[in-house]
């Protein structure tokens, strides 16, 4: 049985198999390949792109959605092993998991990070609990950890664009925001560009580092796919001669010790990193600009940049429907 709740369940040559299949189908649609299959969707946080594009790949392929809003219609969940349930979680995954794997043929849980803790955030606890209780293929719809979905549609849109990843010089660029933001979309991003080959540039203030077992992992992709990874807190040194520009909001290396005003006056003392058009003139020519959504406009990046005609970020959205896609099948074809 298989599960995707983490670019390591793919490697690089299961994001090349992903691809592939949604690039085709993108193409040429495939038929009713999920004919009278049933995906549960639990959600324990609010969803637009992630709802709509599952539901739309299950009904466009013949099945069925089933969605879940935890503490809104269905009971708050426990994930906590040994955990005195005397407050107001009135059911435990270990129960939840399994009932629902009865009544389904795959499972789809996005739990956000709960204190943007790093070492937490690597426990992964929701989407590791259901992934050790359910009984059928689990996908994550983005965990404390991982946003894998997202990661592969976004290299599906490098993809497109280019016709290859291999060697492709991609920057992700730390950008500023209200309040500190979860890692799981930067995580993704360089988890999936450096197993697509990609010549990855993080580009941060000091301080935001990302967590050094992704890291680790990304630099191991990257040795194994012939691309490569480097880091700088020259945001100007990682945009030269890029061919796209990743944007992405998220807190520091760790929030233990910041109080809650001391990380909103730390991100407000880079505001200057929010990508504007200045930023992008120094990438590629022809690059391009991504962003996962959704995006606080001139805060996290500027209108000059999303609304000019080297923003993907739409398309970048759509593609999340074609990954998933192929993923569900793949998850289906063990």
């Amino acid at each position: 049985m298989r599960h995707l709740t983490r670019i390591q369940d793919l490697g690089p040559e299961g994001v090349e198999t992903i691809l592939a299949q949604a690039l085709a189908w993108k193409r040429q649609a495939p038929g009713p390949i999920l004919q009278n299959r049933l995906l549960g969707m639990v959600f324990f946080n609010p969803s637009l792109r992630t709802r709509t594009s599952f539901e739309a790949v299950m009904l466009r392929g013949g099945g069925h959605a089933i969605v879940l809003d935890v503490g809104n219609g269905v009971w708050k969940l426990e994930d906590r092993p040994g955990a005195v349930m005397n407050e107001d979680r009135a059911e435990h995954i270990k129960e939840a998991a399994p009932v629902l794997s009865r009544f389904v043929d795959m499972l789809g849980v996005r739990s956000f990070s709960a204190n943007m803790n790093d070492e937490q955030d690597e426990v992964d606890p929701v989407i590791n609990a259901f992934r050790r209780h359910a009984t059928v293929p689990l996908v994550s719809m983005e965990s404390s950890r991982e946003h894998p979905c997202q990661g592969l549609a976004d290299a599906l849109t490098l993809r497109e664009n280019f016709g290859a990843t291999k060697k492709l010089p991609v920057t992700l660029t730390w950008a500023p925001h209200i309040k500190p933001l979860p890692k799981a979309v930067p995580n993704s991003f360089l988890l999936t560009a450096a197993a697509a080959g990609c010549e990855v540039r993080v580009a941060h203030p000091p301080g935001f580092e990302l967590p050094p077992q992704v890291r680790a992992e990304a630099e191991a992709y990257a040795k194994a796919s012939g691309g490569s990874v480097t880091y700088t807190h020259k945001q100007d040194e990682a945009l030269a001669g890029s061919r796209a520009v990743y944007a992405k909001a998220w807190g520091p290396a760790t929030r233990a010790g910041h109080a809650p005003g001391d990380v909103a006056a730390l991100m407000a003392a880079y505001s200057g990193w929010m990508p504007t058009r200045r930023a992008m003139s120094r990438a590629a020519k022809d690059a391009i600009f991504l962003h996962c959504l959704p995006v606080r406009r001139n805060v996290e990046v500027a209108d000059e940049v999303l609304d000019h005609s080297s923003s993907r970020v739409i398309d970048e959205a759509e593609n999340r429907f074609h990954v998933q896609r192929s993923i569900l099948h793949w998850l289906l074809s063990a």
